[in-house]
């Protein structure tokens, strides 16, 4: 197949594209459809099963066993999928081979995963930092069947909610708490891509070739996907994706409507999950676009035409998709009047050093490292023969292009988050690898002695399995070690964690009074509460709204962050309780009816007080330090207890906090 890059080293046809008939797609239609929802729901279900039995492990922490069987158990599911690549099993029915591989691929993903977290209820990253956002989203939507801001009250949701809501009625179904239901929704979400990048594959190359990407992708994303798993999804099945978008914009012929129907509901996908890889989707698709377009006119083509046609391709994406995203951004949208009146977010303004210098993962000195340059080269010396390699290098492309114009956008005081794009550029690059050493055995079967392709076949088929242990072990013993620390312990919302562990000097230890005396308070429900708190890991166990969220970088704009910290901070200053109340009464916004302030005249308190502010209680907020690094400034606000001595308020010490309420 001519494409549009200059011809590379290699020529012919390469193997990853086998001939096939006038069509985008391998398999047909309906067998698709049903393959990727049977798969799901195999994987789901294999997934919570072996979850379910993983906890009934009860191996006491700190300890090196769960590690140690979660390697040897994923080890064995990889070595046993490799002796099926290697020695085939045709004489096995159809449905018996792809349920084998379903439940294979769900096993390996779920036991890596899994058996590291057994005896802890979060997730990699436990409640801490990001986490306590997610958890709070989760628990919000277990608590309301439509969309809501995770934070704010009768605000339209601003984050794509689609995960998340879907994870609230998995909440629901297992009669669990958002925050509990959070790592077994991930973990089979997880299994889920898997299974799904397996089928995506096997729409564009053969069925051998699908099952390798989908293992290649599942340790990709074990390095450095997984643990955002509401954006892992849609960044493991881009790659295939793409390479039928290649296919469909090339295609001279009909319009392959199906297939531009189905790359839309990707794309919408990608909207109603994680805004970055729906935007970065629409460039992939575009840039495709632009260059089969310039490549066309260059070879003679008249201009118009071939923009009408390649427009005609892209507009029923551009359709399916704008209906798929309307279903969670038609609220944001009705409330900004269609982005005419849309306040700016501070979302953006995050640039970590992933973000500052261009990813370069194919020059590390690891498998993982080795298998990316191998991609690299084989995009590079494929591309013009390749379908699969044209497409794959048009992300790597659209990748550091991303980074580039996010390096632009500084002038403008932001950024484009392009680091949340490294793990596609993982994916891809180590996908491109392997069917790049897989031309080269094949190429050297070809070229060397005849007598020599078994054993040049069976030594790749041993290394490859080498370099999958590998990346597998150091994706459990280094990459995601970190993470199942704080799993283990960041604290429950009973005041222990997984280790049993209750020390009064750490604050999440309190959590479980603070709750009780929030419910004694008030008697109301956590739904029925708005607070205005300095400790902000409440909302990641009970559905409380908040006045404020913690930092302005994951707060709604349309809730007006910078406006309310002012506000708080005009509450400050009142003298006495009426003062404060009518300063509350005369508010745009709506008021809390629970204060939970640091006060560091009790024994549990660690905060410092200035001399001019001693005796008051404490309030912390968080400021927009962009482009600093740490992008927030700390500082605190403070409360005269003597505004909170009146009839309308009643309060409780609890640990390092004073808990106020509204009568």
């Amino acid at each position: 197949m001519v494409g549009i890059l200059p011809s590379p080293l290699l020529t012919g046809p390469s193997p990853i594209d086998e001939p096939r008939r006038d069509s985008a797609v391998r398999l047909p239609l309906r067998g698709t459809v049903v393959e990727l929802l049977l798969s799901a729901l195999v994987a789901a279900v294999v997934s919570l099963l072996l979850q379910f039995a993983v906890v009934r492990l009860g191996i006491s922490e700190p300890s090196y066993a769960p590690e140690a069987l979660a390697t040897v158990s994923s080890a064995l599911v990889l070595t046993m999928l490799f002796l099926l690549l290697a020695f085939g099993h045709r004489r096995s029915p159809r449905w018996a081979r792809l349920l084998g591989t379903w439940v294979a691929l769900s096993a390996f993903s779920t036991l890596a995963l899994a058996i590291p977290l057994q005896s802890t209820r979060f997730y990699y990253g436990g409640s801490s930092v990001d986490n306590g956002f997610r958890m709070q989203y989760m628990t919000r939507m277990a608590a309301t069947p439509g969309l809501a801001d995770m934070n704010y009250a009768d605000t339209s949701p601003y984050y794509p909610g689609g995960w998340f809501w879907l994870g609230g009625r998995f909440a629901n179904l297992i009669g669990w708490e958002g925050w509990a239901a959070y790592k077994p929704y991930a973990l089979a979400w997880v299994a889920v891509t898997t299974v799904v990048a397996f089928t995506l594959w096997s729409v564009v190359v053969r069925r051998r070739l699908a099952l390798l990407a989908a293992l290649v992708t599942a340790l990709a994303g074990m390095l450095h996907g997984i643990e955002e798993p509401y954006a892992w999804p849609s960044a493991a099945w881009l790659a295939p994706v793409a390479v039928l978008a290649w296919h469909a914009l090339r295609r001279q012929e009909n319009a392959p409507r199906w297939t531009l129907v189905c790359i839309g509901g990707y794309v919408g996908f990608a909207a109603i999950t994680y805004t970055l890889h729906f935007a970065f989707a629409v460039l992939m698709v575009v840039l495709m676009a632009v260059l089969i377009g310039a490549f066309r006119v260059h070879q003679g083509q008249p201009l118009w035409p071939t923009v009408r046609q390649l427009f005609l391709r892209l507009l029923p994406i551009g359709i399916v998709s704008l209906v798929i995203a309307l279903l969670v951004w038609l609220p944001y949208l009705l409330s900004t009047h269609f982005l005419l009146a849309n306040p700016r977010s501070a979302a953006q303004h995050y640039l970590p050093a992933d973000g500052a210098f261009l990813p370069v993962p194919m020059l590390q000195g690891t498998a993982f490292g080795v298998l990316c340059l191998a991609g690299l080269v084989w995009l590079l010396l494929r591309c013009r023969r390749s379908e699969v390699a044209a497409a794959m290098l048009t992300i790597v492309l659209a990748v550091y292009g991303w980074f580039v114009l996010s390096t632009l956008a500084l002038v403008a005081k932001t950024t484009l988050l392009a680091f949340r794009l490294n793990v596609i550029l993982d994916v891809t690059l180590a996908v491109g690898g392997v069917f790049g050493l897989l031309e080269l055995i094949g190429y050297l079967r070809r070229k060397l002695d005849a007598r020599y392709a078994l054993r040049i076949s069976m030594v790749g088929c041993a290394l490859g399995l080498l370099g999958a242990i590998t990346i597998n072990q150091g994706a459990i013993g280094l990459a995601l070690a970190d993470s199942a620390d704080r799993a283990y312990q960041d604290y429950y919302p009973t005041g222990d964690n997984a280790m049993g562990q209750r020390d009064p000097a750490q604050l999440g230890s309190w959590t479980d009074d603070e709750i009780r005396a929030i419910a004694e308070l008030t008697g109301r429900e956590p739904t029925q509460n708005l607070l205005l708190t300095t400790d902000y890991k409440l909302m990641s166990f009970k559905p409380y709204w908040g006045f404020q969220q913690e930092t302005p970088h994951y707060a709604n704009p349309l809730a007006d962050y910078a406006e309310r910290a002012a506000e708080i901070q005009r509450w400050s200053t009142a003298k006495t309780s009426d003062e404060l109340l009518r300063m509350m009464h005369a508010s745009r916004f709506k008021t809390p009816n629970v204060f939970i302030l640091n006060n560091p005249a009790n024994r549990y308190s660690t905060v410092d007080v200035p001399a001019n502010q001693a005796g008051k209680l404490v309030l912390q907020l968080k400021g927009d330090a962009f482009p600093q690094q740490p992008n927030v400034r700390d500082y605190d606000v403070y409360f005269d207890p003597a505004v909170f001595d009146s009839s309308a308020f009643t309060k409780r010490e609890v640990g390092p906090y004073t808990i106020i309420a509204r009568r």
